[in-house]
């Protein structure tokens, strides 16, 4: 285990993958989440917002993080991303 360093850098990570490459692939976060929550809800027959997209997102992160598969280090970054994304969305 790599002690504090290791928090900022799956930060770090996350950063660069919400504002870098996952930014320039998917386009504006709440384009991308507010298009699947569309989709969700018509799916789920209730409303989901760009939001709830987010921790929902993170959610799947956490769980595969948790499950009986190997944790990946990208996984981290990924549900730091969305939480980061969420928070964005919910303009805290």
């Amino acid at each position: 285990m790599e002690s504090d360093n290791t928090r900022a850098a799956i930060l770090r990570e996350a950063e660069a993958l919400v504002n870098g490459p996952r930014a320039v692939e998917y386009g504006p976060a709440e384009v991308n989440m507010t298009k699947i929550g569309a989709g969700w809800s018509v799916i789920l027959g209730a409303p989901v917002t760009a939001h709830d997209v987010s921790l929902c997102m993170a959610w799947l992160k956490l769980a595969r993080i948790t499950g009986e598969g190997q944790a990946s280090r990208d996984s981290y970054a990924d549900a730091a991303g969305y939480v980061a994304i969420a928070a964005e969305l919910a303009d805290v």
